[in-house]
């Protein structure tokens, strides 16, 4: 008898403890991705799990799936919390927002040093009939070939060493932007749209590398503190951030700028690798305007893709 009462409790152990890991997991998951901006940043730990914090959402289906296997009614519970947290941080990216009637179209392309075709990159992004386009990383060998492709129908432009502006509205004026690098590679430029001034910023801030964030970090703040000063009513800007708007780091520029992607677009709109991006550096920002539209276009021999945006006043 001892021994069959033995036998039945060893038994029972499985069926009350099935689905517990799962339970801890789903909780540790929620804590994540409600508190990733919390974990201290410390070599730029903090940035890179903010730049990634939409991909903890494929934790979920993972915890599903396992719950399933189980046949754990609780544990399957267990994963709808966050389930919901992801949704309620990331899920508005996928609904349709924007429309109406577009007045201005700009595009931002990141052109690769030593592009092997910049001119079928710049193509394009044309292809996509922007009134504005800025780019980033023009090496001097890619210049001639760039102004050849855009000079018909963007007679107008302005540039700053690595970065340009091309315009089919005069630009009233040109300055470069100093990010604190030890070269200027940002700029500020005047385009005189039919609807009326607009401020247009093409930038290419430093660059970030797991544990070495602090350079871009300084570019961010430089950056923020140009635009505070920047009484212009219409602006946008352009460019390569260097990490993506979920970044904590990149709140000295959202807490004074829209993001055109999660205003209008629909989707994460990642631009980088081309080939299969995960993250998205490139970004289209802007205070003062209403966007109407905006996107991503696939282009070819960058290692970026390109974002494009519609506006109106």
């Amino acid at each position: 008898m001892g021994t069959e009462n033995i036998s039945t409790g060893a038994q029972a152990l499985p069926s009350r403890s099935r689905g517990g890991g799962i339970v801890i997991a789903a909780t540790l998951l929620t804590a994540l991705l409600a508190g990733h901006r919390f974990i201290p940043n410390v070599r730029g730990v903090g940035s890179l799990i903010d730049s990634g914090a939409p991909f903890l959402g494929l934790g979920v289906p993972v915890l599903a799936l396992t719950a399933l296997l189980r046949r754990s009614r609780r544990a399957l519970l267990a994963v709808l919390v966050p389930a919901v947290a992801w949704a309620a941080l990331f899920g508005a990216v996928w609904l349709p927002d924007g429309g109406g009637p577009v007045e201005l179209r700009v595009a931002s392309q990141n052109l690769k040093v030593g592009n092997a075709d910049p001119s079928a990159t710049v193509r394009a992004v044309v292809a996509s009939d922007p009134d504005v386009i800025a780019l980033q990383e023009i090496a001097g060998e890619a210049r001639p070939s760039v102004r050849e492709t855009l000079r018909d129908r963007y007679p107008h432009e302005a540039e700053q060493s690595t970065v340009g502006l091309w315009s089919r509205w005069p630009i009233r004026e040109s300055v470069g932007v100093d990010t604190g690098l030890p070269w200027t590679r940002a700029l500020r430029a005047v385009v005189a749209a039919p609807t009326g001034d607009v401020v247009v910023y093409v930038v290419h801030l430093g660059s970030a590398r797991a544990g070495r964030t602090a350079t871009r970090d300084h570019t961010v703040e430089a950056l923020s503190a140009a635009l505070r000063r920047d009484g212009a009513q219409r602006i946008i800007v352009l460019g390569d951030f260097n990490t993506a708007t979920t970044d904590r780091m990149m709140a000295p520029l959202t807490d004074q700028l829209h993001d055109a992607q999660a205003e209008a677009g629909r989707g994460f709109g990642f631009t980088w690798p081309s080939a299969l991006p995960v993250t998205r550096p490139d970004h289209v920002l802007y205070r003062g305007l209403t966007a109407a539209s905006a996107g991503v276009v696939r282009t070819p021999a960058s290692d970026h893709r390109a974002v494009v945006a519609g506006f109106r006043r």
